[in-house]
This record gives structure tokens, sequence and C-alpha cells, in this order.
């Protein structure tokens, strides 16, 4: 399990951090990564007005109701984590829903922001 939460963490690091930055994983069309930089500056303004929330199992979900931008922009960003997750679990000879619980609780969590929601495991949604 510790290998697949360093995996699993380094992956999102990694992908966080080039999405921060503006690199292209490929090169050769940079729009998506434009395209992920505006969806994350949606959800995170959803975030922020407490729309938006991080669940436990590695995926953002809606604390409340959210409008069709901030829809998409969380269908955006749960695409790319799955791909993700998927990429770690494999590598680990892990479920998943494995790679993306252990990312929760050892990259996700530790970020959030005070004031902002997370969904805990029993299903409940708490503010940080």
């Amino acid at each position: 399990m510790k290998k697949t939460v360093f995996s699993v963490t380094a992956a999102m690091m990694a992908a966080t951090g080039m999405m921060a930055a503006g690199v292209a994983i490929n090169m050769a069309s940079p729009a998506p990564v434009f395209a992920q930089a505006a969806a994350k500056a949606t959800v995170d303004a959803a975030k922020a007005a407490g729309v938006v929330g991080e669940q436990a199992d590695g995926y953002l979900g809606f604390v409340k109701s959210g409008d069709a931008a901030t829809k998409a922009a969380v269908e955006e960003i749960n695409a790319g984590r799955a791909k993700v997750y998927a990429e770690a679990a494999a590598k680990n000879n892990v479920p998943v829903a494995a790679a993306g619980a252990a990312t929760f609780s050892s990259v996700i969590q530790p970020k959030l922001k005070a004031g902002e929601y997370y969904k805990d495991t029993s299903g409940a949604w708490k503010q940080k």
C-alpha cells in the first residue's frame, strides 16, 4: 500500500505541477492544457464558494447544485484524475478505487484550504 500511495502521490503531484506550470504532456497540442487550466480555475472558484468539494474517493463532487460550466469543469478534472488513478493502479496492481482513496488521504486532503468542503468515507460533507 505504501508503494501505491507513493506512486499515486508522485503522479498527482507531477500532473498538478505540469498543469499549474502550463506544461503540455503532448506538446503537439497545447490547447488541452489551457482548457485544463480554465477548468481548474472554475473548480477553484466553485470550491471557494462551497459548491464543489473533494471526496474521499479522490474525485470532485457537488456540495450543492452547480451551473453547466462548473459541471463541465468537474467532469473534465475528474476524467483526468480517473486516468491518473487507473495508470497508478495498473502499475501497482491495486484497484483504481484504492489509488483514488490513497490520493485523497495523502495528497488532496492535506491541501484543503480553510472553508473548503470534503466528503469523508461515511459520505458526509464537512467543512475544513
